[in-house]
């Protein structure tokens, strides 16, 4: 117990007293996130919160793990350090999506090839278990490519992705704890994540002095991913300290919010003939804004949803997998209907509702709006 409060501690602290610092500079060297017609907010701020995230993270992870058992993390701190020069790069200069994908897929390459992190079973899911290795490899990069951008997507308001990241390694830090000593650096990397995060929020719940940009949210998606992947081959191993049945629609379940608003918001655009990666307006968080929630607002309906979904896999796990997450998926999918279907139908509506939120007031923004309902 000592390590994992040791490295929630130094990442907290590496992180709380990085930020300001990076604020500073970050507004001396005019490194801002540029409001457009698709953001909403109104004000320059500054978008690389992401570093003090990482630095905090990076410490407190190679600190808090006991030396021998660090077998591991050594390729996991090489996959987090690729993400880290990939958002950075991002968040400074600005990369294309085919740029942002190969680097993904060397960081989902190291975790895989070195890190042993793959999905080998699909543990009864429509009648699978044990898949052939080249179709688990491509399951697994496609697994953690979906995952490490669920975070970055779903990072659209203020303390939206943090308070889901926190929400999401705490729960699986606290099952790699109890779960036994072999899944004790498991633990570590998930407090250490959760601790530097908590830090971040702190200057970013609204109105937010910082954003995490890509290199934060990139960093949230990858580890979750390892995470999700270690979860879902220890949980299903009777023989292991604390099995769980059910297992993936659990670890799909503690995802919720970031991974099925990307799954459905991919599908939409590939159905509609345009690249999963174009940006539009079509994010639960997005439907939520048009509603009138503020920020705050935003934040703990999508927190609470996720720890709902989590509670009902959780108490239905013994009904298996397959049932567990076509549940799952009904429920979803009818949240996001209700959402959808609840937002105002007329341009005044619309404009009201925004205003209300006090977050889009540029006269650009509310036509965008208007013309998305016109287009309905």
């Amino acid at each position: 117990m000592e390590y994992i409060l040791l490295s929630a501690a130094l990442a907290f602290l590496i992180t709380f007293f990085a930020i300001p610092v990076i604020i500073q500079v970050a507004k001396d060297k005019k490194l801002f996130d540029e409001p457009d017609e698709r953001k909403v907010h109104k004000n320059v701020i500054p978008t690389l919160g992401g570093l003090g995230i990482y630095a905090g993270f990076i410490i407190a992870l190679l600190m808090g793990v006991p030396r021998n058992m660090a077998s591991e993390l050594q390729y996991f701190a090489a996959a987090a350090t690729v993400i880290f020069f990939l958002g950075i790069k991002d968040d400074i200069l600005v990369l294309s999506a085919s740029k942002k994908f190969i680097g993904q897929l060397i960081a989902a390459g190291i975790i895989i090839k070195f890190g042993d992190v793959r999905i080998t079973n699909m543990y009864g899911f429509l009648g699978f278990h044990e898949i052939p290795y080249t179709a688990s490899v491509v399951f697994t990069i496609f697994t953690v490519i979906v995952i490490t951008n669920s975070f970055n997507l779903i990072d659209g308001v203020d303390g939206l992705a943090g308070s889901l990241g926190v929400l999401t390694t705490l729960v699986f830090g606290t099952y790699f704890y109890f779960a036994g000593p072999p899944t004790l650096p498991y633990a570590v990397m998930a407090f250490a994540l959760a601790g530097g995060t908590i830090a971040f929020l702190i200057y970013n719940y609204s109105p937010a002095k910082i954003f995490m940009g890509d290199t934060g949210s990139l960093l949230l998606g990858l580890v979750n991913s390892i995470l999700v992947i270690k979860f879902i081959n220890w949980g299903s191993n009777p023989a292991a300290n604390f099995p769980v049945q059910a297992a993936p629609a659990i670890g799909f379940a503690i995802l919720m919010i970031p991974l099925f608003d990307t799954l459905r918001v991919f599908g939409l655009r590939i159905l509609d003939r345009r690249s999963p990666f174009s940006p539009d307006r079509t994010h639960v968080h997005h439907f939520l804004l048009d509603l009138g929630l503020s920020h705050r607002m935003v934040t703990i309906t999508c927190v609470s949803a996720n720890i709902a979904f989590i509670i009902l896999a959780y108490f239905l796990r013994h009904m298996g997998t397959t049932t567990v997450l076509g549940i799952l998926l009904v429920s979803a999918f009818i949240f996001i209907g209700v959402i959808y279907y609840s937002r105002p139908k007329n341009k005044a509506s619309v404009k009201e509702g925004i205003a209300n939120a006090g977050i889009i007031k540029s006269h650009k923004i509310l036509s965008l709006a208007s013309e998305a309902v016109e287009a309905e």
